[in-house]
């Protein structure tokens, strides 16, 4: 089909619009489907599209807006707020996962460089993905949501990490390697400088005049993402480094929030043809032994990644129904796994069929993986008495401090409502003891308040609160499953107090009402309630 170049753009983006609203419906990611389009108009398929010149450069821009805004709202405090499972889970998946996938990869015959290549595809999720599904599912405040954000967001910096490795040391070299060595170390710190320099001297102050208007402000986000990507380039890493780094220059000004998210659609528009561009350069050499290859990958992805999260947190002492639910944000490969390989690809060390494999790979788990986190809690109540193996939170002690506490109340989640709760229990003459999940909160002085670190989650937690000598507990946490688990736990430990719990519909106040909660808290019609009467004094 001999089209001219904006008409096929046109037919291009309408079938990408169409299998879009498709994958909508079958609560697919976007990713599954743009894809799919790049191989149904690509070489393989129907032969619209080649990766030119002008798709490339669109695919491009695309990229370095997607790394720009990962570190425009890198979160460093996330990982320091979830403690050291952040980094433990983050870090030992990335290893297990890489060192296994690499047995498996040389199994097949690959040879080291390749095998290298998938394996460290294997190990990155997808942050994007997880925190649009969480959030859809209202998870990302519960205790897995927020780890399973804090070891995602340390594996975005691990891949940045690989990324500058590769362009940095992947390049041929000269005789001389300790010399370049030297060279890239130097061209590395002069560039992370320049950045620093920009942060302190001249982006707050350029920022507070761009700022005034929203159409110049994303302009200059675009154009200073690009521009250190290209000046990354030039010096000699990747341009997704260079668009990593700018982001990360910006994440400490007040302006971020509002950057990020005025980028966002562009990122989504522009990221659409980096998906065209990779499924058109998809080989199919020899698709039966690649499928079975890609089956055995997506296999091990999405059963041992999980897996090793549950055992790792299990060895921490968290209850396996969160080691599973976190376990199965990883169950994937992301879009930073598609991008290296094509970053491989063009450096010459892997060829188009072992980007062909990676990305069958992602296209197997990342949909597979959607329905998982989706059905995650029936999940775990028909397999979740065989994962009880690998609970090991049953063998903490209580904490002799903690025991001997006297406490009228004992309230779960110290939030915005149960921030406000304690405050208003405390003016009334009860004696509080808080538990809360985030450290910060949990080691926080409350006057008249004694707080501890712990979940809601974990009914073997129970066993270190004063349940004898408390008249009430009450959860501020609302979310049904995790009520359950609590009324379940509190029942298990023979507790005979009042059990206040939290829902933010009438379906869940009245299902958690039906399982024997004593009361059941709604923050807003509280509000409302609260605002009703603010507005009859007025009057």
């Amino acid at each position: 089909m001999d089209l001219e170049p904006f008409p096929l753009v046109a037919a291009v983006l309408a079938i990408a619009a169409l299998a879009a609203l498709i994958a909508t419906r079958l609560r697919q990611p976007l990713i599954v489907a743009f894809i799919g389009v790049g191989i149904l108009v690509g070489p393989a398929g129907l032969g619209w599209v080649e990766a030119d010149g002008t798709i490339e450069l669109l695919a491009g821009m695309g990229i370095a807006i997607l790394l720009f805004l990962v570190g425009l709202r890198l979160d460093l405090h996330l990982i320091r707020t979830t403690g050291p499972i952040a980094l433990a889970t983050g870090l030992g998946q990335v290893a297990f996962t890489s060192i296994v996938g690499y047995a498996i990869a040389i199994a097949f015959g690959m040879d080291r460089v390749t095998a290298f290549y998938v394996a460290i595809a294997l190990t990155f999720s997808s942050t994007i993905i997880i925190v649009k599904l969480l959030s859809d599912k209202r998870e990302l405040e519960t205790l897995h949501g927020r780890i399973a954000v804090g070891f995602l967001i340390v594996q975005d910096i691990v891949v940045v990490l690989v990324m500058i490795a590769l362009t940095a040391f992947g390049q041929e070299t000269g005789d001389n390697v300790a010399l370049d060595v030297i060279g890239v170390i130097a061209k590395g710190a002069g560039l992370l400088i320049g950045i620093g320099l920009l942060m302190r001297y001249v982006l707050p102050r350029l920022l507070s005049h761009i700022a005034r208007s929203q159409e110049l402000l994303v302009l200059f986000g675009v154009a200073y993402a690009v521009s250190v990507a290209a000046f990354s380039e030039w010096m000699g890493f990747s341009s997704e480094v260079g668009a990593f780094l700018a982001g990360v220059s910006l994440a400490t000004t007040p302006y971020r929030d509002a950057l990020g998210a005025r980028l966002v659609s562009i990122r989504d528009f522009l990221l659409l043809f980096f998906f065209l561009e990779l499924g058109a350069k998809l080989e199919f050499v020899d698709a039966g032994r690649q499928l079975s290859e890609a089956m055995v990958f997506s296999l091990f992805v999405l059963i041992g990644n999980p897996l090793i999260v549950i055992l790792i947190m299990g060895v921490m002492r968290y209850p396996v129904r969160v080691g599973f639910l976190a376990g199965l944000t990883v169950a994937q490969i992301s879009e930073f796994s598609l991008i290296l390989a094509a970053l491989g690809l063009s450096l010459g060390h892997i060829t188009g069929a072992t980007v062909s494999l990676i990305t069958v790979v992602g296209l197997i788990t990342i949909g597979g993986s959607t329905y998982l986190i989706l059905y995650s809690h029936q999940i775990y109540a028909r397999i979740g008495r065989w994962l009880q193996v690998f609970d090991r939170s049953s063998g903490r002690r209580p904490d002799p401090d903690e025991a001997d506490v006297e406490a009228d109340v004992i309230l779960y989640g110290l939030g915005r409502f149960g921030g406000h709760l304690v405050r208003r229990l405390v003016d009334a003459g009860y004696r509080v003891l808080a538990v809360d999940f985030d450290p910060r909160k949990a080691t926080a002085q409350l006057p008249g308040v004694t707080t501890v670190f712990g979940s809601a989650e974990d009914v073997h937690f129970l066993e270190s609160l004063p349940l004898a000598r408390a008249r009430c507990v009450i959860s501020t946490v609302p979310t049904p499953e995790i009520s359950r688990a609590l009324l379940d736990g509190l029942r298990q430990h023979g507790y005979e107090g009042r059990i206040v719990l939290t829902a933010h519909n009438r379906h869940d106040m009245q299902a958690l009402s039906d399982i024997g909660a004593d009361a059941v808290l709604n923050p807003f019609e509280l509000a409302g309630a609260d605002a009703v009467n603010a507005l009859e004094n007025l009057w």
